[in-house]
């Protein structure tokens, strides 16, 4: 984001929730994302290997993690950070997104209503959607050995 800027999806130094901004940067992937990348791999992806248990407490941790996002957004707020989408929203609604399709949400679950809510708004919105349908038509031309992968 800095190097292709300026864009107001980064909060610069200088507003005061850039140290917010990096940290659920950070926790979005050290955090959050971490943890469902275990869940696919023990539980989805070798689930012969007998570590169903590890992934699946991988997942719990995961629901408890959402701890700084639930406090954050406890205020009503609409998005994380400096009043405005950025790519800390970017970031966490990506991991919120993969759990509820990974069904972590509904097994270990649930999100809080205010969380809920700031899901539904980022899916919302028209980058997501429109990344959806790129996802979409991507799945098609792999499923039909025209990807470019």
């Amino acid at each position: 984001v800095q190097k292709y800027g300026p864009t107001r999806l980064a909060v610069q130094p200088d507003e005061p929730d850039y140290g917010a901004y990096l940290n659920f940067i950070t926790h979005a992937d050290a955090t959050l994302t971490f943890p469902q990348t275990v869940f696919i791999r023990f539980v989805m992806q070798e689930p012969d290997k007998g570590w169903q248990a590890g992934g699946e407490a991988y997942a719990k941790w995961f629901i408890a993690r959402l701890k700084l996002v639930n406090q954050t957004l406890s205020d009503g707020r609409e998005f994380l950070c400096a009043g405005r989408f950025t790519v800390a929203d970017i970031c966490v609604a990506y991991a919120l997104d993969l759990a509820d399709r990974l069904g972590i949400r509904a097994k270990f679950g649930p999100f809080t209503k205010e969380v809920d809510a700031y899901l539904d708004r980022m899916r919302a919105r028209p980058g997501f959607k429109a990344a959806e349908e790129e996802e979409k038509v991507s799945g098609e031309d792999w499923e039909a050995g025209r990807s470019k992968l």
